[in-house]
């Protein structure tokens, strides 16, 4: 029997390049995403291993419910789940629609909780001795500081982070791995979701490709918090000394 990995916002960037990973790696893959051809695609893609797609919406209140019964009816077991599904906006708060900013945490808090909350059991459960079980969220270097003109995103990427860590000492005991993705700008849709083509992030992205790679082989080798690149790593390490307020200036300045 082959584990299974659960990945959500397979449909492109880093989520559909860790879906490509893990089946390299021998796990038979759940995908999930909005868009059911994107899915298609990357199924037929991966033509000949075990894919199973589940188009679904996780802005939809409930979502993550939906997800869960959807691989019970179907009997599947997950041994990895991957939060990937995430998303955001850029904008004073009090300009962005609140509804689309409700969204944004129905999708970056609250989905990615409620999946870890209802497949953590099995995860736990799962009887896999040499290959690596557990969560994998993905958040960002937003994490590390606050983040004027995408103030709730940051927000949300600050709250995957601690839930990681605080599920890390939970489960020290255990064989699960707890693991924080915190990739810098990547070249994906995000900047196109979230309005921002015009930030100076845009100029200085990583590859979707190799902030998977970091993020898989740092998932393997069990690692709490995962930073790809050299730059984003000393900027993550210095927003620990700096002070928030100054911080917060720089975020608005690289978000302008």
């Amino acid at each position: 029997m082959k584990p299974t990995a659960l990945i959500t916002g397979a449909s492109g960037g880093i989520g559909y390049e860790l879906a490509k990973l893990f089946a390299k790696s021998g796990y038979n893959l759940i995908v999930v995403a909005r868009t059911e051809e994107k899915l298609l695609q990357l199924k037929t893609e991966l033509e000949g291993h075990p894919v199973t797609i589940i188009p679904q919406d996780l802005s939809e209140p409930g979502a993550a419910e939906i997800v869960y019964d959807k691989v019970k009816e179907l009997g599947l077991t997950v041994s990895v789940l991957v939060n990937n599904a995430g998303f955001g906006l850029n904008g004073y708060f009090d300009e962005l629609p609140l509804l689309d900013q409700q969204k944004m945490l129905q999708v970056n808090v609250n989905a990615l909780t409620e999946l870890t909350h209802l497949f953590l059991p099995e995860i736990k459960a799962a009887r896999f001795r040499s290959i690596p079980k557990g969560v994998l969220n993905v958040a960002s270097t937003a994490a590390f500081q606050p983040g004027p003109k995408m103030s709730v995103y940051y927000a949300s990427k600050a709250y995957v982070l601690s839930l990681s860590e605080a599920l890390v000492e939970e489960l020290k005991d255990t064989s699960v791995t707890i693991s924080t993705l915190c990739p810098g700008a990547t070249d994906t849709n995000f900047f196109k979701t979230a309005k921002a083509e015009h930030t100076k992030l845009v100029n200085s992205t990583m590859s979707s490709e190799s902030v998977a790679k970091a993020g898989f082989l740092g998932f393997v080798k069990g690692k709490r918090v995962i930073i790809p690149g050299t730059a984003n790593q000393s900027m993550a390490y210095l927003s620990k000394w700096l002070p928030r307020s100054v911080s917060a200036k720089f975020a608005h300045y690289i978000d302008s």
